[in-house]
C-alpha cells in the first residue's frame, strides 16, 4: 500500500510522489514543510544538504525542487532506499542526489568527506537520537550552516542543544515541534 508525497514549490511543484506506508513512516506535512521552507527561503538555492533520516524524502526533494545544488538522502531500510532511488530516476535529478542506505549514527561517525550548508534532522521520536547526533553532526556542517529539527513536541530538544547551535526559529504543530538552528 502507498501514500503519496506533493512537492509545494520550486520547478516539480505540485508533483505528487509515492511514499510506502509502514510504520514509523511519517512524511514531514505540506504545511510545516511550507513553513520550513519559506524560513529558508533565500538560503537553499545552490546549498549542498544532508537528510539524515530520510524516510519519505520530502524533505530533500523539496530542497531539490527549490534548487539545492546536491542532497544526499541517508536511510537505514533497504524498502525505503529502493523508492528513494525509484523517486530519483522518475525526478531525473540522480546528478544531484546520493542515496546511501546507513545508520546515520554510525555514517556520521566518519572523518566528514564534504561539508553540508544544510541538514534535515527528523529521527524516529521513540528513538531519542538528537542526543547522539548532534555531538556527530559539528564536524559535518559548513560555517554558518541551518539544521531543521523536526521532533515530538515534549522532548526537550533544548536540554539537547550543543553550544554549536542556536535556535532561529521555531514553531509547533499539532504533537510535532520543529525548529530551525543555526550554527555559528
Amino acid at each position: 500500500m502507498t501514500g503519496k508525497i506533493r512537492i509545494i514549490a520550486g520547478q516539480w511543484r505540485g508533483r505528487r510522489l509515492p511514499v510506502m506506508e509502514l510504520d514509523g513512516l511519517r512524511p514531514t506535512t505540506d504545511r510545516i514543510r511550507e513553513t520550513l521552507f519559506n524560513w529558508l527561503m533565500n538560503d537553499i538555492r545552490g546549498q549542498r544538504c544532508l537528510d539524515a533520516f530520510a524516510g519519505s524524502g520530502a524533505l530533500g526533494w523539496e530542497a531539490l525542487s527549490r534548487g539545492a545544488a546536491q542532497v544526499v538522502f541517508l536511510e537505514q531500510h533497504s524498502e525505503i532506499v529502493a523508492q528513494l532511488q525509484q523517486q530519483c530516476t522518475l525526478l531525473d535529478t540522480q546528478a544531484n542526489c546520493q542515496i546511501i542506505q546507513a545508520d546515520s549514527c554510525h555514517w556520521l561517525q566518519q572523518p566528514p568527506s564534504r561539508l553540508f550548508d544544510v541538514v534535515f534532522l527528523d529521527p524516529p521520536y521513540t528513538l531519542n537520537l538528537l542526543p547522539q547526533i548532534f555531538p556527530l553532526l559539528e564536524p559535518w556542517l559548513a560555517e554558518k550552516a541551518w539544521v531543521y529539527v523536526e521532533t515530538a513536541k515534549n522532548e526537550p530538544v533544548r536540554s539537547h542543544l550543543p553550544s554549536y547551535l542556536s535556535i532561529y526559529r521555531e514553531a509547533v504543530a499539532g504533537t510535532v515541534w520543529y525548529g530551525l538552528l543555526r550554527k555559528g
